[in-house]
């Protein structure tokens, strides 16, 4: 938007510091008037004439004075209020350059503004953490595009030596290349219906409606039961109602990522798997426990970034987009919630997602 250009914040506050310090200087010079027309010392004759009286010589000797009092209030309040101005202003400028800093693409710049807590202090400390917020989301950001670039790279290459190696050997199986490039092409989809989600969940361009989050985990865990015995793993559902707004399909979404996720990286053929609903004063949770082998927290910490993967406790058969955590984080935080993960001290995962109650459920 362009700007007509207008008198500087420096500028103005001289101006405004000299005219205060004339108009104090004004104010005094009345008052010194009129005290001396209360005192009599400037007194008339019966044609109206003012006489010559000490007072009238006072004043010819007092006016060329205050003139020059006048100019020097002027300067004066020029020059020292410049001053002051600009050593007020001066964190204003640091926190300016900071943010062309950091609109030019440099966001590792903090402005870091020294003394005592006060409105520019305030400001500044404020602005720092926006940019290492937002820093922070950049790298992310940069981060999972550069592994969604090679996770959707990777089933595209397979596919085109797949089939590069069939042009080349005419008498090549084709039922075997074809559920090869079967299967690869399930896992692209797969993979870019997960960005879809997790794009969609992100942008929070959903509808919210009521729903019972328990009745959630139950659609979800009868979906997921044949995976479960599949891997001879237990499920057990149970808890109390659990009202909530938001996506019904999201919230599934969400259930159906961390069932899978417990069943999948689980003890092989003697696993369990608890869900579990609770209501509380504010929130509704949703909690999804599962044995398997123990983790360290520096791990846990990390599971919920998108495309990492525990490789060192996932079944070939069932090694996912590596987006099933993250699209769990994101699902859960559209709908202003908090997920946590916490590594159980037998072996397994505990995760645990708080949702906003709604009434009826804060109410009991």
């Amino acid at each position: 938007m362009d700007r007509r250009p207008g008198l500087s914040v420096r500028l103005k506050l001289t101006l405004s510091y000299a005219g205060f310090l004339m108009v104090a200087g004004v104010l005094s010079l009345v008052a010194v008037g009129v005290y001396m027309l209360r005192e009599g010392w400037l007194q008339t004759n019966e044609s109206g004439a003012v006489r010559e009286t000490p007072g009238i010589l006072f004043v010819r000797g007092f006016a060329p004075t205050a003139a020059l009092v006048m100019v020097f209030l002027l300067v004066f309040g020029l020059l020292g209020g410049w001053i002051l101005a600009g050593r007020m202003l001066a964190p204003l400028d640091r926190i300016t350059r900071a943010t062309r800093t950091a609109a030019a693409g440099s966001l590792s710049h903090r402005i870091c503004l020294p003394g005592r807590e006060d409105e520019f202090r305030e400001l500044a400390d404020a602005f720092d953490t926006m940019l290492a917020q937002l820093e922070a989301h950049v790298e992310e950001q940069r981060r999972f595009a550069a592994n969604a670039s090679h996770e959707l790279r990777t089933p595209l290459a397979i596919s085109k030596t797949l089939i590069d190696v069939a042009r080349a050997d005419p008498h090549h199986d084709t039922d075997a290349l074809v559920d090869r490039l079967h299967t690869v092409n399930t896992r692209a989809i797969d993979l870019t219906e997960a960005l879809l989600v997790l794009s969609r969940a992100g942008q929070r361009s959903f509808t919210r409606e009521p729903v019972d989050l328990s009745l959630v985990a139950e659609e979800a865990t009868e979906t997921l039961l044949p995976l479960a015995e599949k891997h001879g793993v237990t499920l057990e559902t149970h808890g109390d109602i659990a009202p909530t707004t938001g996506s019904p399909a999201l919230l599934l979404q969400l259930v159906t990522n961390l069932v899978q996720n417990a069943v999948v990286h689980n003890l092989p053929g003697d696993g369990s798997v608890w869900v579990h609903t609770e209501v509380g004063p504010q929130t509704v949770a949703l909690t999804v426990e599962n044995t398997g082998e123990r983790l360290g927290p520096r791990l846990v910490a990390t599971l919920t970034e998108p495309f990492r993967r525990g490789t060192d406790r996932i079944h070939t058969d069932q090694a996912g987009v590596g987006l099933g955590l993250a699209i769990a984080k994101t699902i859960t935080q559209a709908h202003d919630g908090t997920l946590t993960l916490t590594p159980r001290p037998a072996g397994g995962l505990r995760v645990r997602v708080e949702l906003p109650a709604t009434s009826a459920s804060a109410d009991g």
